[in-house]
């Protein structure tokens, strides 16, 4: 860690004279760091020890490179879209649903990787993926990326574990005799509209549907029908990770969509395990990138280059149960451990759908834009 660490300020100290050579604006002013750093984050992304000791990366940060670490956690694709357009902070560790539209509307700036020595040792998969590169430009660095689970009680199912979604999204009985009514969660934001897509894909192969981001009228109107099915049976819908855990330890929740970060917190303690459904799953692979007014570009450069360490990659991969961007730190993590990334689906990612923004112009020639998919939900959260 200190290496790595001494590697940021390094470049810190260095990148002033690459700035005025090859960097664009803000870049101009590039060297030692500013003092300050706010970052807009999904909950766990950014730890400092203070609810386990052993995951903290963002102390000894401060302590290299002087710059004091905020953080504004987000409980939405949506809500940090809101927040970048308010301004104000330096970073956003953005998913593919919400980094796209960060790049259309101007709101993050390209990254110069020249400034990023650890760039080199990123994944080859997501290097250059679609949701962080427009136009051979990359609009931030990879952080780490997972699936969306099918988390459980286990003392519901008891020796039938689920394997497929069918167990949120149809009536029926749970293996403990009970109806799913009212002891299932849906996930509270648009983009759950194309979990929806991803199931009916497996399951009416006659709609067509190839991706559950590019949808045609037809297809559309499927998934929502089958979400005004699911909100039948829906006891809550959840954005906040801690609301979810809570209704799962305290409210009779059985089934669910959510994060390897809720499901590994909540095993501790409470019967709930996860599984990988047999229709694959959606998933987030997320960027840390560069609001285009940041107060703080230094410091946001060092903390670019910090988030890539192997350490780091691992250790948020560890808490978070996600996959790590940078494959080297699937080794030798004591965290993580041995088999931390394969336990996290790393051996999947071809089975992941990732987060991608829906827009009218898709190979199908035109489908439903994202707009209409968030007037849309709010209609079927409303029971329209």
């Amino acid at each position: 860690m200190k290496s790595v660490l001494r590697t940021c300020t390094a470049i810190a100290m260095a990148t002033v004279f690459v700035g005025q050579t090859v960097a664009a604006e803000p870049l101009k002013a590039l060297g030692a760091g500013e003092g300050e750093l706010s970052i807009v984050a999904w909950a766990g992304y950014i730890e400092r020890g203070e609810t386990d000791p052993a995951y903290d990366w963002v102390t000894e940060f401060e302590k290299a490179t002087s710059c004091q670490v905020s953080v504004k956690t987000a409980a939405t694709s949506d809500e940090m879209v809101a927040l970048m357009n308010e301004g104000g902070f330096d970073l956003v560790t953005a998913s593919g649903d919400a980094s796209q539209r960060l790049i259309a509307g101007g709101r993050v700036q390209p990254i110069n990787t020249s400034l990023i020595p650890s760039w080199s040792t990123i994944d080859p998969r997501i290097q250059n993926a679609a949701w962080h590169t427009y136009d051979g430009q990359h609009y931030g660095t990879p952080y780490v990326w997972g699936p969306n689970v099918l988390m459980y009680n286990t003392e519901v199912f008891g020796d039938k574990p689920p394997t497929s979604w069918d167990v949120v999204f149809e009536p029926m009985d749970f293996p403990d005799g009970k109806p799913n009514a009212g002891r299932i969660q849906a996930y509270d934001g648009p983009i759950y509209i194309a979990d929806a897509a991803n199931y009916l894909m497996a399951h009416k192969p006659e709609l067509g549907i190839t991706d559950p981001y590019e949808l045609n009228e037809d297809q559309y109107a499927a998934a929502l029908d089958l979400l005004r099915v699911q909100r039948t049976l829906v006891g809550r819908y959840w954005h906040d990770a801690n609301i979810q855990m809570d209704d799962f330890k305290n409210e009779g929740m059985a089934a669910s969509s959510s994060w390897p970060f809720m499901v590994n917190l909540l095993k501790a303690d409470s019967p709930i395990d996860s599984v990988f459904p047999s229709e694959g799953t959606t998933g987030w692979a997320d960027t840390t990138m560069l609001h285009a007014n940041s107060p703080h570009p230094n410091c946001a450069y060092m903390w670019m280059e910090h988030s890539l360490s192997p350490k780091v990659q691992g250790d948020v991969s560890a808490w978070f149960g996600a996959n790590p961007s940078v494959p080297t730190a699937c080794q030798n993590n004591e965290l993580l451990g041995a088999t931390g990334c394969t336990d996290n689906g790393y051996d999947q990612f071809d089975q992941v759908k990732f987060w991608r923004t829906p827009v009218t112009q898709c190979s199908q020639g035109e489908c439903v834009p994202y707009y209409r998919w968030v007037s849309d939900y709010i209609g079927v959260i409303g029971g329209r």
